[in-house]
């Protein structure tokens, strides 16, 4: 059986990561209190904000960007986006 966590994104037990996404005591929040499902969501978005933003892993800044915009996701608050994305319509 999978394990479940009370996921903070989407306010509700939700199946949980298979293992924290990143070292050290913010992995072990994030497994702690994030679902898989609202992880998928931040890696989808982190990967347009990469894209469109033409963003560099190497720079420091870019990483303190991203963290602080996986938290705002997390979170429910405001959080940018990728300026030239257009969802697809259902």
């Amino acid at each position: 059986m999978s394990r479940t966590v009370f996921c903070k994104k989407f306010q509700e037990e939700l199946e949980g990561l298979d293992a924290p996404p990143m070292p050290g005591s913010k992995g072990q929040e994030l497994y702690e209190n994030v679902s898989k499902k609202a992880w998928q969501e931040w890696q989808a978005q982190q990967t347009m904000l990469i894209n469109e933003k033409h963003l560099s892993l190497m720079d420091p800044n870019t990483r303190k960007y991203l963290q602080a915009q996986m938290d705002r996701f997390l979170n429910n608050e405001p959080f940018d986006k990728a300026e030239g994305y257009v969802p697809p319509e259902n």
